[in-house]
């Protein structure tokens, strides 16, 4: 990273997250003047702490003096203590603000834009990036006010003792500055290697967790582990590089403090036996001069802490700058239901990561309060048919209406909140069966949530549960069957009450027992309302008031069950094969 993009990136930085803050950072600035008014203070009493009580042996002020110096170091230690309560505060909120962006921008991406980035880069982004620009607005806000102050304090204390001690002194500080640069730039690479793999980690162990059946079965732990101790060996490499750039200057600072001490050590005994400083003078000044080594290295390190939140801060902005294709546009109609008849117009869909397109030109219509199949082989287009309607995705070409109405020109929550959806994945909280279900309608009573359980057949196995409707029920279901897990999901949309119903092969998972249970729930569900359903098994759609058959992107036939059983060849050829 150049120190343009530097420049270019802190002041975004500033611009949008930090200078709502400055209430707090003034607050600061003024405690920081304080410890740096009290650091030079504690200097400055040294010279009148040796002539008085050493030299003159004033005992009046024998007493007095190190009572000034303890009231000098509560007052630094107190001011620098809320000092960093403030800025603190001023970081995590920072943080806190870009880690909710993150997530907003997760719950509005449309789906494909999702479906294109990994889930360990978005949680590597909200917990390791959100870390290191929070210490970069904590820490280097504060070093840089605090330690400029204290620096230009002690410098300005430094010549007010002996300018020509204060020109030496001074001497070595460029080289500081230019080292900390050369090592940031260092450190801004090294920073952006390691968060993408702190992000390929992160994905990792959540699909350990999801797939811990499978590595078992098939006896993937060695190879597994392998996997994650490559990763981890990985990450800790980087880290130390880190790391090891950061302490690279200790050792540079300590030679060139103990040359800078040295050099001091030889000039000012010439100086006092030439008359020209007193012995008090020089050891006040070589209070001010160690005091002014600690804020030294600290503004030599700022730069490098600067170019590893810029890193951090530049990848959380490219995800919180990715554009949302598909949102809810507030100056939009709302969706007036009528009929529920739903109609495809020439609509053709690609996939951003396929050549080919997914459906091409498809022309089809669902009338109000029938239920519509769509049957063909995988890849045939029916789920991205499923997907288009709710406006997961959007088709490049063609529209898609309900009531004559343009689904791209109508309100996006008022679209969704009269869809609802079943599907073969089904996807439940690690919350109570109680708050599962009621996720649909959140002001639910205890009489609809058990009328809703009636009608999706599950009310039967929940009352058998521990705690019944407040059975936690573990991450996505897992203390629950498939068919219990399909049961809640059914009676959750039964809850909504949407006129329109999308059934996502919901039964394909499912034994024959549990199959025969959730299909009387999906009659219960889909009783009267507009219906599409897509089905493996044919046995489950026969009595579908139309079925589309697809082939390649294509509709090539559609008719009742009979009808395609007798006059189209693909949908006798996926009936008779499942009959087998």
């Amino acid at each position: 990273m150049e120190f343009k993009e530097l420049k270019i990136i802190l002041k975004r930085l500033y611009y949008e997250y930090v200078r709502k803050h400055l209430k707090r950072i003034f607050v600061a600035l003024i405690l920081s003047i304080l410890v740096a008014g009290s650091t030079s203070g504690i200097a400055w009493l040294l010279d009148p702490a040796v002539k008085k009580i050493f030299i003159d042996q004033d005992k009046t002020l024998a007493w007095l003096i190190p009572i000034v110096i303890i009231v000098a170091f509560a007052a630094k230690g107190l001011s620098l203590y809320f000092a960093r309560i403030n800025i603190i505060k001023v970081g995590e909120e920072v943080s806190g603000e870009l880690q909710k962006k993150v997530a907003l921008n997760i719950l509005n991406s449309d789906i494909q834009t999702l479906e294109s980035r990994h889930s360990g880069k978005y949680i590597s982004n909200v917990m390791f990036d959100s870390i290191r620009v929070q210490n970069l607005v904590s820490t280097g806000v504060l070093n840089i006010m605090k330690d400029s102050f204290s620096l230009i304090a002690l410098v300005s204390l430094m010549f007010y003792q002996n300018w020509k001690l204060a020109l030496f002194a001074i001497l070595m500080m460029p080289l500081a500055g230019g080292l900390a640069k050369r090592l940031g730039k260092r450190i801004s690479k090294v920073a952006h290697q390691a968060g993408e793999i702190s992000g390929k980690l992160t994905t990792f162990l959540t699909e350990i967790f999801q797939g811990s059946k499978i590595i078992r079965i098939y006896q993937k732990e060695n190879f597994e582990a392998n996997k994650a101790e490559s990763l981890v060996d990985e990450l800790v490499k980087k880290n130390v590089k880190i790391k090891s750039v950061h302490i690279r200057a200790t050792p540079i600072m300590e030679i060139l403090t103990g040359i800078m001490i040295a050099g001091f050590i030889f000039y000012s005994g010439k100086l006092i036996s030439n008359g020209e400083l007193t012995v008090n003078s020089f050891f006040s000044f070589l209070a001010a001069m160690m005091l002014a080594y600690q804020p030294v290295r600290s503004l030599a390190t700022i730069n490098m802490i600067a170019y590893e939140g810029a890193v951090s801060f530049r990848r959380i902005a490219k995800i919180i700058d990715t554009p949302i294709n598909i949102k809810n546009d507030k100056d939009l109609p709302n969706l007036e239901i009528r009929n529920t008849d739903i109609k495809f117009k020439n609509v053709t869909f690609k996939y951003d990561v396929s050549n080919s397109k997914a459906i091409k030109k498809i022309n089809f219509e669902i009338k109000g309060g029938s239920m519509v199949a769509l049957v063909g082989h995988s890849g045939a287009g029916k789920s991205t048919i499923l997907n288009l309607l709710p406006r997961f995705y959007d088709p490049q070409e063609g529209n898609i209406e309900i009531d004559d109405q343009d689904i791209k020109k109508i309100k996006l929550n008022s679209l969704r909140e009269n869809i609802s959806l079943v599907s073969q994945d089904i996807i439940l909280f690690d919350d109570t069966v109680r708050n599962n279900i009621a996720y649909a309608k959140n002001n639910a009573s205890n009489e609809e949530i058990l009328s809703a359980c009636k009608f999706a057949a599950a009310d039967e196995f929940i009352q058998k549960l521990p705690s019944k409707f407040e059975t936690v029920i573990g991450e996505n279901g897992t203390r629950l069957s498939g068919g219990q897990k399909q049961r809640i999901s059914i009676a959750r949309a039964i809850l909504k009450e949407s006129p329109i119903i999308l059934l996502d092969e919901a039964t394909s998972s499912l034994d024959a027992d549990s199959e025969e249970i959730v299909q009387n729930a999906i009659l219960n569900l889909t009783k009267n309302k507009t219906t599409l359903v897509i089905a493996h098994r044919l046995s489950t759609i026969h009595k579908s008031d139309k079925i589309f058959v697809m082939k390649n992107g294509d509709i090539i036939e559609s008719g009742n069950h009979e009808c395609l059983i007798n006059n189209c060849k693909e949908y006798k050829s996926l009936y008779e094969k499942q009959l087998r």
